[in-house]
């Protein structure tokens, strides 16, 4: 299956959910779209500085990670 339809797929069951999520989501992307994040974060570029929970729900600063030597940040999609 191509990422197009497996795109089109999950939206088609993300569409089915209450009428308050799916305003929610939709909301969000327009939000990250209007951001222009998209155009702004290239890879390779220095990411800002910025706290995140880890596995265990503790806050991590990327700054203090850093002060440890090079950082890099990967974004996956999970399922559990």
């Amino acid at each position: 299956m191509s990422l197009k339809q497996e795109l089109s797929a999950l939206r088609a069951r993300l569409e089915g959910r209450p009428p308050e999520v799916v305003a929610a989501m939709h909301r969000t992307i327009h939000e990250l779209r209007a951001s222009d994040a998209p155009a702004r974060v290239k890879a390779g570029a220095r990411a800002p500085d910025f706290a995140l929970p880890d596995a265990y729900g503790q806050t991590v600063d990327s700054w203090r990670l850093l002060a440890c030597g090079p950082l890099v940040v990967t974004f996956y999609r999970g399922r559990w």
